[in-house]
């Protein structure tokens, strides 16, 4: 079951996207108010993934930092109700996964999760097998391991 953290500073929003979370077969370990009661919650949980609010990341840009520095494999989902091109653009540049309109809606928020899982799956299982020796490269014919 993959671990979430929720920073968000609204306590409804933290309410209803607990729910679906939980409804969706998440564990949310916790949730804070600010960045840095995420971070903490972070430390303590080491989560797989992170829904924060765009205020909280405008707010305290080094407390974004740190989290993906120090969490590099969490995915990272921004939580707000205004995403223009230049707000998306922007969270991309910091290591943003995907992005959680509210008002939530249960199925959206899910499938949003599971599409992103999925496609960092398939990217890490790409990159694996690029970075795999090649089983079917030939061998040298004096018996030794060096390449051809």
């Amino acid at each position: 079951m993959l671990k979430a953290i929720i920073i968000d500073s609204s306590a409804v929003a933290r309410g209803l996207l607990n729910t679906v979370l939980l409804d969706g077969g998440y564990d949310v370990a916790g949730q804070g108010h600010t960045c840095a009661a995420g971070v903490a919650l972070m430390i303590k949980h080491n989560p797989h993934i992170v829904c924060i609010a765009l205020e909280q990341v405008e707010s305290d840009l080094d407390g974004m930092r740190e989290i993906k520095s120090k969490w590099p494999k969490a995915l990272i989902f921004m939580v707000s109700s205004q995403l223009d091109a230049a707000t998306i653009q922007s969270a991309h540049a910091m290591g943003v996964n995907g992005f959680i309109v509210k008002p939530f809606k249960a199925d959206t928020v899910l499938n949003t999760i599971r599409n992103v899982v999925i496609a960092m799956v398939k990217r890490q299982r790409a990159a694996m097998a690029a970075s795999a020796p090649a089983a079917d490269a030939p061998k040298p014919e004096d018996g030794s391991d060096a390449a051809p």
